[in-house]
């Protein structure tokens, strides 16, 4: 008990942190008149976003509250009652336990995306302020704007699952905890991503390569409207989605504990193997405070040094982390010590993936001597030949971008499963994730230095400041995909380890893929991530229409923009300040006169709207193959279980590889789109292609095609695998009945 208690304690320090930075935050200048109405206009959008979403998933997360605890916990369908251990013993309990596990899950998971936005709208302003006083002044506003996000995610899903142990001491009740979880994510990652594409899909075709407006130009109805897609997708998603992984592993690892002394052993609440997540995790929330304090650069860095700058915080949060590690195996009896070579193992592999996916998607790529590869210079490149050649070269670097992170997942299952059988790919999973305290804040800080460059541009602050945020986005875009990679590796190993708890519980020892009804069901699995990915990019794709349409309709219709729009036309190339003075005031006239309420208000319905659909795919899916094969076939439940067995390994295996493959196909044509906007763009043959280039224009398109895939259905499917086997977990002691 005494460990389950530390786990909590550590759990509360990092809540107590994350208040200390909202503090930090708060207590820095949010700058002038102008740069606050900018602030308060993305803020309010946030907040009227969120209301809604959530307004919608309390309905769900009511009726699925009611019917956990009617056919799992009340079972009236007729079992017994589930003997429980809590705190004083074992006890003989009828309760909604399940269910309410469900239901702190799910708060769980939305609260902390809320927290996470609700200080990242706030830490934007504050970070454009400081930009004025040098980078390193703006790195450190930023950077604890997002290590408030990954302190809450971890404090509360560490507390939330610890407590839940140490009173019921049930992994179907945790399970329940990681169901809550993942179905909140999958829906705000879904519904935060449609949102943020659709307004910056519009916002680039018509107001950049159409209107030849430059970034963040307050011309640009679709502007506010991109902006808070940051702060709800990249920030509110990316942290609920963040949750369900880093729960999910723990609530992983516990069951599989539990299932490995469930055949005759004597269990207590301080099993070693059980409490072991619990304490690696808690260990990582210490060292991740730690290492967020050796964050931070010069006034004079470029892409490489504020890269490294953040290894250094990331880097130092690992050592520490098996420092601990390594300590409490070694004191603890009952646990060998080669299971601390399994979370190397673990930590190994995330690294590998996140290097990984850093060549791939960043401007510096991979220089040994004379050696170089830089994929994303590559396809920049390539943008001179046109729109075609930009969409071929970033397809195939996404494809070549799934093998070391395959291969690199292939090694580590095997390492960890020769030193400890599937436990011990569990205890990789959470020695994986045990630093995402760290990794989700240098993950989350960059979507606040894109809000702050935005902020910068519009009120019109020196053009220094928006350089030094511009040089911190693009970092944050190479760390939001090393970030994405990571979760998605980790996401590979979790959704394994709840495999096996599933066979566990369903009683199933092997899965035969000859089984005809296995093979049928393994197909239908590897066909689902597709399915899903189809649905949300067209969904993205009909939400940036309505988009596209609107602010096409204000350029027409709107006197102000139409008429700076003709001049920029009439003037071509020519600097604005060096047009006639009266040419000037028309186009500075135009300055906010966007209507930027109703781009808004599109993105807004356009997301509410389309994630329905997907999230219903994943949480129906699992559900109807597994009761419809129960009742097609007959007999104890048990050739239904496999059968459901090899429909969670399709999803699986296929998810993960076209996760990766999206993920880091979107952050490299990103970053390629990004090379021309910056210094003297992209030389080929001798000539640059700088910002307003043809090749220019065919980076930005190669970049709205990227989009939905790096942010919308990428992330969204290593919570779709994880979430369909957590249901399967849940409903599987129904399935044998």
């Amino acid at each position: 008990m005494d460990s389950i208690l530390l786990a909590i304690a550590a759990g509360a320090v990092g809540l107590v942190a994350a208040a200390l930075l909202v503090w930090r935050v708060m207590r820095q200048p949010s700058g002038n008149e102008a740069v606050r109405e900018i602030g308060a206009l993305i803020q309010e959008g946030s907040a009227a976003f969120l209301r809604k979403e959530y307004s919608i998933l309390a309905v769900f997360v009511v009726i699925m509250f009611a019917i956990l605890a009617v056919f799992i916990d009340y079972n009236i369908l007729g079992n017994a009652t589930i003997e429980r251990l809590g705190a004083g013993g074992a006890i003989e309990s009828d309760g909604p336990w399940t269910a309410l596990a469900y239901l702190a899950g799910a708060v769980g998971s939305g609260l902390a995306g809320f927290i996470g936005m609700s200080i990242a709208v706030r830490g934007n302003t504050r970070t454009a302020t400081a930009a004025q006083h040098g980078l390193n002044k703006a790195l450190q506003v930023a950077f604890s704007t997002g290590a408030v996000m990954g302190l809450t995610v971890v404090g509360i899903g560490i507390i939330g699952v610890s407590a839940l142990w140490l009173i019921f001491e049930n992994p179907n009740v945790i399970a329940g905890f990681g169901f809550g979880a993942s179905s909140i994510a999958l829906f705000a990652r879904v519904g935060g991503g449609i949102y943020t594409k659709a307004a910056d899909v519009g916002a680039d075709l018509v107001g950049k390569v159409e209107a030849g407006l430059e970034e963040d130009d307050p011309r640009n109805p679709a502007v506010i409207a991109d902006n808070v897609g940051d702060n709800v997708g990249d920030v509110a998603g990316m942290g609920a989605d963040l949750f369900e992984s880093y729960v999910g592993s723990i609530i992983a690892t516990i069951s599989l504990a539990f299932l490995a002394l469930s055949a005759g052993s004597s269990y207590s609440l301080d099993e070693p193997r059980a409490v072991l997540p619990l304490v690696i995790a808690g260990i990582g929330i210490i060292a991740s405070i730690l290492g967020l304090f050796l964050v931070r650069t010069g006034d004079k860095a470029d892409m490489g040094k504020l890269l490294w700058s953040l290894r250094y915080g990331i880097f130092s949060a690992g050592a520490l982390s098996l420092v601990g590690t390594a300590i409490y195996i070694n004191s603890s009896p009952g646990l060998e010590f080669k299971l601390f070579w399994v979370v190397v193992t673990g930590i190994v592999v995330g690294q590998v993936i996140g290097t990984s996916t850093e060549w791939f998607t960043s401007y510096e790529g991979l220089k040994i001597g004379k050696f170089e590869f830089n994929p994303v210079k590559w396809i920049a490149q390539q943008a001179q030949t046109g729109h075609p050649s930009t969409i071929i070269a970033g397809l195939s670097i996404g494809l070549y971008s799934t093998v070391i992170p395959a291969l690199a997942i292939a090694a580590g299952i095997f390492v960890a499963n020769e030193l400890a059988g599937l436990y011990g790919i569990a205890i990789a999973a959470v020695g994986m994730l045990a630093n995402t305290g760290i990794q989700l804040a240098v993950d989350a800080y960059g979507p606040v230095a894109d809000n702050a460059g935005g902020i910068a541009q519009m009120s019109e602050l020196p053009e220094e400041v928006r350089a030094r945020t511009d040089s911190l986005d693009a970092v944050g875009n190479t760390t939001a995909a090393i970030g994405k990679g990571f979760a998605i590796g980790s996401a590979a190993l979790t959704a394994l380890a709840l495999f096996a708890a599933y066979m566990g519980v369903a009683g199933i020892t092997t899965i035969d893929i000859a089984n005809p009804s296995v093979m049928a069901c393994l197909f239908v699995g590897a066909m689902l991530p597709f399915l899903f990915s189809a649905m949300a990019i067209e969904a993205v794709g009909r939400a940036a229409g309505d988009m596209i349409i609107e602010v096409q309709r204000q350029f027409k219709d709107i006197p102000e923009l139409k008429a700076a729009l003709a001049k920029m036309k009439e003037h071509g190339d020519k600097p604005v300040d060096e047009w006639p003075e009266e040419d000037r005031k028309i186009y500075e006239a135009a300055d906010g006169k966007a209507e930027y309420a109703n781009c808004v208000s599109i993105s807004t319905a356009a997301a509410i709207r389309e994630m329905v659909k997907p999230g219903l795919l994943a949480v129906l899916t699992p559900v109807v193959v597994g009761f419809g094969f129960k009742w097609a076939m007959g007999g104890d439940g048990h050739e239904a279980a496999k059968a459901l067995g090899g429909l969670l390994a399709g999803v699986t295996v296929s998810g993960v590889l076209l996760a990766l493959f999206q993920a880091n196909a979107g952050g490299a044509w990103d970053n390629a789109k990004k090379m021309f906007e910056e210094g003297k763009g992209v030389e080929v043959d001798g000539v640059y292609h700088t910002k307003g280039s043809d090749a220019h224009k065919a980076g930005v398109v190669g970049d709205t095609v990227g989009d939905p895939l790096k942010d919308t259905s990428g992330p969204s499917l290593n919570i779709l695998l994880k979430l369909m086997t957590v249901i399967a977990l849940v409903i599987a002691p129904l399935l044998i009945q």
